[in-house]
């Protein structure tokens, strides 16, 4: 699978975590990859929100030494 995107949003706290995916998801055509590392706890339980909300598809979340990995597919606009 290529990624297309990543955010890096380490030591950034709710909600800067899902605004910068949001804000790099706006620029990619559906279907295209985004992954964000982030180690706010929250976002265990936001970018999940945020992906069904916005009707984008989380294809992956791996815990790495530095936080969590999503793996973002923009749904359709």
């Amino acid at each position: 699978m290529k990624v297309h995107e990543t955010v890096e949003t380490l030591g950034l706290l709710c909600p800067l975590p899902v605004l910068k995916a949001r804000k790099r998801l706006q620029a990619l055509e559906a279907g295209q990859i985004l992954q964000l590392i982030a180690d706010d706890p929250a976002a265990r339980i936001d970018v999940p929100h945020f992906c069904n909300e916005q009707d984008h598809r989380l294809i992956a979340v791996q815990e790495s030494g530095r936080g969590w990995i999503f793996t973002i597919a923009k749904g359709p606009s």
